[in-house]
C-alpha cells in the first residue's frame, strides 16, 4: 500500500455522526441520561426514546429535547415511561418501542439508584433495591432489547449497548455516615457484566461498553458532593481541577455509539478527570 493510500481515511468527516440511528435511553429524563439524549439528537439520531419511572418527568424531558435548536428537523424524542426494576414493565417498554420502530441501534442503559448509610445500620431492603436496579435490571433490559438490537446490524455497522457504571466500582466508594456499599458493589458488578455481554453479543454484531463517571453535578450526585466537602473542594482534589460537564458525558457516549467507537467492545472508560487515580472517592 502506498503512502497516499495509507493517508486516506474512509469518510472521516462523518465518523462521529449518528445520522438516522435509533436510540433508547433508560433513566433519560434527567442528569447524565438527558445530557446524552441531547447529544444523540444533535449528532443525527432520528429517534431517541426516553424512559424513566415518572411519566411527567419523561414528558418534560421530551419537550425540552424536541425544542433543541441544534437538532435536525427530522429528529424526534419519544417518551415511554417504565419502571426498569420491574420485568413486566420492561416487557411493556420493549413492546411500546416496537410499535414505532423495527430496530434499535443504540441502547444506553443509564437508569440507576444509590443509597447512603453507615455500615452498622445499612438496610437490607435498600441494598437489594440498588442491586436490582443497577445490575439485574440492566441485564434484563439488554436481554429484552436484543431482538431489536440484532434486527439490522452488520459486522461493519454494529449496534451498541452502553452502560453507566461509576468510578465507585473501580476504587473505594464513599464510606462513613453516608457509605455507598450497595452502590459501589453494584457498579463493580455491572461493569464486569458488560465484559461478559461483550463476548456474548459481539458475534451478533452488538458491541457492549461501559462508562465510569466520577462526580457530575446532578440531582442524584449533589447530595453526595455536599457530603464530600462541596463542589469547590472536589474540584481542587481532581487532577484536572474540575468536575464533569454535560458535554463530557454526551461526547463520550456519542463516541462509543458512532463509527469512531466501532472497534470498542468490553471497555470500561473512566470519565472523571483522573480522580480515580487518587485511590478513593
Amino acid at each position: 500500500m502506498s503512502a497516499s493510500e495509507e493517508a486516506q481515511l474512509d469518510n472521516f468527516s462523518s465518523i462521529f455522526s449518528l445520522e438516522g440511528k435509533v436510540a433508547v435511553v433508560t433513566g433519560g429524563s434527567r442528569g447524565l441520561g438527558l445530557h446524552t439524549a441531547s447529544g444523540f439528537l444533535e449528532s443525527g439520531c432520528s429517534k431517541v426514546y426516553i424512559t424513566s419511572r415518572k411519566p411527567s418527568s419523561c414528558e418534560a424531558a421530551v419537550a425540552a429535547l424536541n425544542a433543541l435548536p441544534n437538532k435536525p428537523p427530522h429528529a424526534t424524542a419519544i417518551a415511554v415511561p417504565a419502571d426498569n426494576s420491574n420485568l413486566d414493565e420492561l416487557d411493556r417498554l420493549v413492546a411500546a418501542v416496537s410499535q414505532t420502530t423495527d430496530h434499535v441501534d443504540i441502547l444506553f442503559a443509564n437508569a440507576g439508584a444509590s443509597w447512603g448509610e453507615r455500615f452498622d445500620t445499612y438496610p437490607a431492603d435498600k441494598f437489594s433495591k440498588v442491586m436490582d436496579l443497577n445490575v439485574k435490571s440492566v441485564f434484563y433490559t439488554v436481554q429484552k432489547f436484543t431482538p431489536l438490537l440484532t434486527a439490522r446490524p452488520t459486522r461493519d455497522d454494529p449496534s451498541r449497548v452502553i452502560v453507566t457504571g461509576s468510578i465507585a466500582g473501580l476504587i473505594l466508594g464513599p464510606l462513613g455516615a453516608n457509605a455507598g456499599f450497595s452502590y459501589s458493589a453494584s457498579k463493580a458488578a455491572v461493569m464486569h457484566l458488560v465484559r461478559n455481554l461483550a463476548v456474548e453479543l459481539g458475534p451478533r454484531h452488538v458491541l457492549c461498553n461501559a462508562v465510569a463517571p466520577g462526580f457530575f453535578p446532578s440531582k442524584l450526585a449533589n447530595g453526595l458532593i455536599k457530603v464530600q466537602g462541596g463542589l469547590k473542594h472536589l474540584e481542587e482534589k481532581s487532577p484536572n481541577r474540575r468536575l464533569g460537564r454535560k458535554e463530557d458525558i454526551a461526547g463520550l457516549v456519542v463516541f462509543l455509539a458512532s463509527r469512531a467507537g466501532g472497534h470498542m467492545n468490553g471497555a470500561v472508560i473512566p470519565i472523571d478527570g483522573g480522580s480515580h487515580l487518587m485511590g478513593r472517592l
